[in-house]
């Protein structure tokens, strides 16, 4: 029955469960609310198990439709108290109905369901008697469903105790406060305990309520809930102990079928209404509940705020500080921040920085549109000079827009918790919390989900998910729209269908809840006062997320931690530590050209923001020469933007064609050489060409990126010309009073509207260009301290290490394995060199390493290995730490062999055990005899053992530290790998600072866009294979290949696994060809289609491929006119040359015989030149090169000798 009659009984739905019941629930707020009102109902309940995640929401939507909105919770008992929790006796817990009646009763309800994750959490969050009678006021309660204390205990044949718990709820909640609730669902236990409850009802006098415990919002719906239940289990509808409901009934019904079913209770019907009459709660939004910063006495908040800016403003300008572009500036920020409101959050703000800075953690430059605030600057809250790049306060905060300031903040990562410990310690435990975070379900995800629950085959569950474009945004409608194939399978396959129409229902609804990285929430009272709390893990979080916590008026701060801030301090210390300078990263010189130039060269690894593949091409393509190069290439390498990239290198190299619509757009564009970059730019000429206050100027900024046409198409007339009001007063000029004609005006305001929605906050970009230009200024003039303390950031992921270690080779920055006597617990730089810290070695603990370096510092280094075993006794140090140790070649300064060391450090170790055993007791000794006690030294008696082959030891290296140091399997191959694969492991996904560059803006994170299906080839070593037999009783693997940079996951289905089998042993290098395969929120795989061994190509191959590229091959240096300039030639028809020979090791690199053979290219005559060399067999073999014919002279003579040694070159002539 989809509608409602005008007879229609009056009806209220008291018990109802939402999307935020989470995976139980199905009814969405929208439509829930909507087909609520499509019925004529006047109020709603929202009763989410446990949690109150939705009131919010579900408080606004209903409003909207003019309903009246009841704020509930159907909240866990403990069976005993909430402090109770013995595994067998308290898991099981019951549920109970509460209803907040007015404001009072709102509060209680949020400090009800905090208190049951605070206190009372065991499997669900639990509340006792002792809770609800603290809070019970304003409260109405409903005994609930089969699981309330009233029913279960009437289900248990314990009617006695079920008049009691009755009883005691009536007494806690107050007469006519407390209701037996009637449901009609079609179960056999139901009506066993309806039939209870009324009797109970007529013997003690507490009211009858009818309900219906809706999880889904019509009767159709009752499957997908189903698979709803199935996903939050990990089940599958065909399994038959799944957990289900055993009725269909649990839907939104209209009044007249709950009418029907409680026809001879209509009192149960009557008293829905009284409730939802008794309850009215009003959320009160928009009112700032801000703490009162404590200023010292005397002191008013906003004198102290105005005193602290203008010490600062001296402090920053100097002599300049009266500048009235300055003083002016700063005024009008006060102004407005006082007038706003803001006043003791800005001194919230600056208090915690200054005691970040004072106690010596990192702060960032600034983060958001902050950077773009004068007052922030002077509070030393941000380190970017706004009036220099141009940034715009109201970019920051609107006067004409009342939202809250929003200051994000990035520490040191590992001291980030020390900040909010501190704003806990000062404002109080009860009024700090972190921030909740949902993670939905998209598109791919939900196919997924769905896919496993109706328990079809993954294979083609995958192939739909996989027809869904990888890209942000996207939805399973919008995939129905574009892919065609996906339509068809959709139209043609029932099966496909139901998957896709049931995947739809659950897209976008709320999966799990987490804590968000950085949110923190501060209030004036209690948190719980505004909010519900609970805990993820150890972290007390709110109950709201993040933009509904700002509607509510609460301060949110983002507490960020920031891995570059640590690499930058700890890079700092050891040059302090190094050289004895010490450097002041906030005041660096922000033009000096060799750090541009080592950017523009593309010598990015590790610099912050810069370093992906795709970004540093653009620096090379850019070639920077300013900061604001660097803030405009973060801007524009985002997807949207990046399409403007060619054109603004184009306009940067050729700055006299830059061209404007109009002279009043050069001063605003003209630093991004006539393109529109950001979102202060589009402010800038809705201001200067249109008149705007920059306050207006910012709405229309954001109604532009959020593509409000109606509200565009508005604008669009006042920009162009103006608005003058009734009574003939201009109240905004518009561009065509300022000069701009109509057409061009247009023409302008289309472009804003095209890049709006793609511009970015310069204030963010301009402060994390700082960041970028920090890491390469040090990477430019203290490089090893600088990958030194990269290195240390990602010391727990061998494969960032890896992929820096190779960076550091490739850059002539010698890394050392682990050293006794050298090594610290983290990298360190020895000698000018980095030195790998022992911590990183496996099985050796942090404990371990601090007891050997104090030894060490004590009583001097290790002289040998026996003095090691003898001198360090504790438990940390044990057989296995030893062995670790030796394996990854930290004993090798000592001399001796790592086999022989491995045979005998057991006996030596339990000896030396031994040795101080027999010390101890000797000095016990009532019988010792004075003078005759002797120090025991190790007598070291090593096997004569040759050393372990290279290949061995560089697996042992591998095996204790996770990658290789000394030396790497694939370095004879590198060239080969460089040359005939298309990616590496460095390509999916960034080895950067932050691994991610995400908070940019949606930038790639992998180095190049890896497509799914996208054919590739890969080269490595063989590092790991794990088996598994498919369903059709055939064996598939899964391999972890590994190459210079890191790893890579390979999937090797049955019959391709069947064909290269004998390849896939571990430790073989090998190429694969296949396919790239990406699934959300995993890291991207490869299909392979086949495989091949890697190896070393001859010299033949080397001419054939160098011919066939001569023209891009490197010239060793020599240019044409270099080669003949002042040069005596052997002219070969008067000297009579032969033949030129050159004998080559079959070992020999092959950079070296490429870069030979360009060589040889460059000196073009007639002579031929013949390689000769050992081949596999042992014999001399000779292989003369028709394509290359030299002319002789002494440098290219010269040349080849200091490359193969005078021996290995002869010319041979004809007339010998």
């Amino acid at each position: 029955m989809d509608g409602l009659s005008s007879s229609a009984p009056d009806f209220v739905h008291l018990h109802i469960h939402t999307e935020y019941s989470l995976l139980d629930g199905a009814n969405r707020i929208q439509p829930l609310i909507e087909r609520v009102a499509q019925l004529g109902m006047k109020s709603i309940a929202i009763t989410d198990h446990g949690v109150m995640y939705g009131v919010i929401d579900f408080y606004k939507a209903a409003l909207k439709h003019g309903i009246k909105p009841i704020l509930g919770c159907e909240v866990y008992t403990a069976k005993r108290t909430r402090f109770d929790k013995q595994q067998g006796v308290d898991a099981d817990q019951g549920h109970l109905v509460l209803l907040a009646r007015d404001n009072e009763g709102y509060k209680n309800l949020m400090k009800i369901v905090s208190v049951g994750f605070l206190e009372g959490f065991y499997y669900k969050p639990r509340i006792d008697l002792d809770v609800l009678r603290q809070y019970s006021k304003g409260i109405t309660a409903l005994s609930a469903c089969l699981s309330g204390d009233v029913p279960s205990a009437i289900l248990n044949s314990d009617y006695k105790k079920a008049r009691q718990r009755a009883l005691t709820f009536n007494e806690i909640f107050g007469q006519g406060n407390f209701y037996l609730e009637l449901q009609s669902n079609g179960i056999e236990e139901q009506n066993l305990v309806n039939q209870n409850l009324i009797k109970l009802s007529k013997e003690t006098g507490i009211p009858l309520v009818a309900t219906n415990d809706a999880h889904y919002l019509n009767r159709e719906d009752a499957k997908a809930h189903e698979v709803l239940l199935c996903i939050q289990t990990g089940k599958k509808i065909t399994d038959e102990d799944r957990m289900q409901f055993k009725s269909d009934d649990f839907y939104i019904k209209t009044p007249e079928e709950m009418a029907r079913a409680f026809r001879n209770i209509p009192e149960a019907l009557e008293n829905t209404v009284k409730i939802a009459d008794s309850c009215n709660v009003e959320i009160e939004f928009n009112k700032l509940h801000l703490p009162e910063f404590d200023v010292p006495e005397g002191r008013e908040p906003f004198e102290y705020l105005s005193s602290l800016c203008h010490k600062g403003l001296e402090r920053l300008y100097g002599e300049d500080a009266a500048n009235p572009i300055y003083t002016k500036r700063l005024e009008y920020e006060l102004r407005i921040i006082k007038q706003m409101g803001y006043v003791d959050y800005f001194l919230i703000v600056w208090d915690f920085i200054r005691y970040a800075r004072e106690n010596g953690i990192m702060v960032g430059p600034g983060r958001g549109s902050a950077a773009g605030s004068l007052t922030s600057y002077c509070l030393n809250i941000t380190s970017v000079d706004p009036l220099k790049y141009n940034l715009l306060f109201e970019r920051f905060l609107n006067p004409e827009r009342i939202s809250m300031p929003d200051i994000d903040i990035d520490f040191c990562y590992e001291r980030r918790q020390e900040v909010i410990d501190y704003v806990v310690q000062k404002y109080g435990k009860d009024r700090v919390a972190q921030i909740i975070t949902f993670g939905t379900m998209a598109a791919r995800g939900a196919i997924r989900d769905v896919g496993r629950a109706l328990d079809i085959p993954y294979g083609d569950v995958d192939r739909v998910a996989k027809m869904i474009p990888f890209q942000i945004g996207m939805s399973i409608d919008k995939a129905l729209d574009i892919n065609s194939e996906l339509r068809m399978r959709y139209d043609d396959d029932e099966r496909i269908k139901e998957l896709i129409d049931m995947a739809r229902l659950m897209e976008g609804m709320p999966r799990h809840a987490s804590t968000h990285a950085a949110g923190v929430v501060i209030s004036k009272e209690p948190i719980t006062e505004y909010v519900p709390l609970q805990k993820n893990d150890e972290s007390v979080t709110t109950q709201f997320p993040m933009g509904l916590l700002e509607e509510m008026g609460l301060l949110k701060m983002d507490f960020l931690g920031l891995r570059t801030l640590t690499v930058i301090r700890d890079a700092v210390e050891l040059v302090f530590k190094n050289y004895g300078t010490r450097v002041n990263i906030d005041k660096l010189n922000m033009d000096d050209g060799n750090v541009y130039k080592m950017i523009g060269e593309g010598k990015t690894a590790g610099v912050f923001q810069l370093e992906s593949a795709g970004m540093t091409q653009f620096m090379k393509d850019l070639q920077p020469t300013t900061l604001e190069d660097i803030i405009a290439g973060i801007s524009l390498y985002r997807p949207g933007p990046m399409d403007s990239i060619p054109k603004y290198i184009r306009n940067k190299n050729n700055p006299t064609q830059v061209t404007y619509e109009h002279p009043l757009l050069e001063n605003i564009l003209n630093v991004t050489y006539g393109c529109i970059v950001y979102q202060e730019q589009v402010m800038q000429i809705v201001r200067d060409l249109g008149g705007y206050s920059y306050g207006r100027s910012d709405l229309v900024r954001r109604a532009m990126s959020k593509k409000k046409h109606d509200v565009m198409q508005k604008e669009r007339e006042n920009f162009i010309h103006g608005i003058v009001d009734e009574d003939g007063n201009v109240t905004l000029m518009g561009a065509v009073r300022n000069g701009v004609d109509e057409k061009t005006a247009n023409h302008i305001f289309d472009e804003m509207m095209d890049f709006a929605s793609y511009a970015f906050n310069k204030s963010h970009a301009a402060a994390y260009a700082v960041v970028a230009y920090q890491t390469a200024w040090l990477k430019y003039y203290y490089p090893i301290e600088f990958m030194a303390a990269t290195l240390n950031s990602f010391l727990g992921s061998a494969e960032k290490v890896s992929r820096y270690v190779h960076e550091c080779k490739q850059t002539g920055i010698d890394v050392l394995p682990p050293d006794v006597n050298e090594s610290d617990v983290r990298f360190t730089v020895v000698n000018k060199k980095i030195r790998f810290g022992m911590a990183a070695v496996k099985n050796v603990g942090e404990g371990a390493v601090r007891e050997l370096i104090k030894e060490r510092e004590e009583k001097g280094p290790f002289k040998s290995f026996g003095d090691f075993c003898e001198r360090i006794g504790s438990k940390d140090f044990n057989k296995r730490c030893v062995e670790s140790l030796i394996k990854c070649g930290a004993f090798d300064s000592l001399g001796v062999y790592r086999s022989r060391m491995m045979a005998v450090y057991e006996k030596l170790l339990d000896g030396a055990q031994q040795s101080r055993k027999s010390k101890v007791e000797g000095q016990l000794s009532l019988f010792e005899i004075p003078g005759e006690a002797k120090a025991m030294k190790l007598e070291v008696d090593y096997p004569e053992l040759k050393e372990f082959e290279p290949k061995r030891l560089l697996s042992m290296e591998k095996e204790m530290l996770g990658l290789y140091v000394s030396g790497h399997p694939l370095q004879e191959y590198e060239d080969e790998i460089l040359e005939q694969t298309t990616i590496n492991s460095s390509d999916f996904g960034e080895a950067g600072a932050e691994g991610t560059e995400a908070d940019m803006g949606g930038m790639a994170a992998a180095g190049k866009n890896l497509i799914d299906g996208m054919l590739v080839t890969v080269g490595g070593i063989v590092a790991q294979k794990k088996s598994k037999t498919t369903k059709s009783n055939n064996l598939m693997a899964f391999v972890t290949l590994e190459d210079l940079f890191g790893s890579m996951e390979i999937i090797v289905f049955p019959t391709v696994l069947s064909r290269y089998a004998d390849y896939l042993i571990d430790e073989n290098a090998v190429f694969i060809d296949g396919r790239i395969s990406i699934k959300e929120d995993e890291q991207p795989k490869i299909i392979c289609d086949s495989v091949r061994p890697i190896r070393k190509r001859q010299i033949g191959e080397l001419v054939q491929e160098s011919t066939a590229e001569y023209a891009s091959l490197d010239t060793g240096g020599y240019s044409r006119g270099q080669r003949r300039s002042g040069e005596q030639r052997y002219k070969n028809k008067q000297q009579g040359y032969d033949k030129l020979f050159i004998k080559t090791q079959a070992s020999e690199d092959s950079k070296l015989l490429k870069s030979t053979l360009s060589l040889l290219q460059y000196f073009k005559g007639d002579t031929p030149v013949c390689f000769c060399g050992a081949d596999g067999t042992g014999n001399i073999a000779k292989m003369e090169i028709r394509e290359y014919r030299v002319e002789l002279g002494e440098t290219l003579h010269r040349e080849l000798v200091e490359r193969f040694g005078e021996e290995n070159v002869k010319i041979v002539s004809k007339h010998r």
